[in-house]
């Protein structure tokens, strides 16, 4: 199944210092802002269009629970997570599966875009955090 770079996700601690960055300095556009409370999310987001390629950018809401304050605090600011965008989340999850790689079933979820995703196991990705997405309401 063929795999295509979807967006980058990078873990910032100031949301407006890195909104400033990517419209000032690299040229970007500020795409779409929001806030996840949802459980093991609890971030805000801004997604960033530079000349056709998606960033998000994930400042954490809440120091305790959300993954984000967790990566931080372990790694410091900086790439989070690599999305790549399949056909069918669900097929890829049987491919990996068959493939002997685990997801992290917890990260499953449908974001305010209609994008499904999900995590690999970064112990079968060689430590990098990679996303699974795709965008089924663009199928139909």
């Amino acid at each position: 199944m063929e795999k295509v770079l979807d967006h980058i996700g990078v873990a910032v601690r100031n949301l407006e210092d890195s909104i400033s960055f990517y419209i000032n300095v690299l040229g970007g556009t500020l795409i779409d802002r929001y806030r996840s409370e949802t459980a093991g999310v609890e971030s805000e987001i801004a997604i960033m269009d530079v000349n056709g390629v998606r960033t998000e950018l994930l400042a954490p809401t809440n120091n305790t629970t959300s993954p984000i304050a967790r990566f931080i605090k372990q790694k410091g600011k900086g790439v989070h997570h690599i999305a790549y965008r399949v056909e069918d989340l669900d097929q890829a999850l049987k491919d990996l599966k068959d493939d002997g790689i685990r997801v992290l079933e917890h990260t499953f979820r449908v974001n305010k875009h209609g994008r499904r995703l999900i995590y690999l196991n970064p112990a079968d990705t060689e430590g990098t955090i990679i996303e699974y997405c795709d965008y089924p309401e663009e199928q139909n």
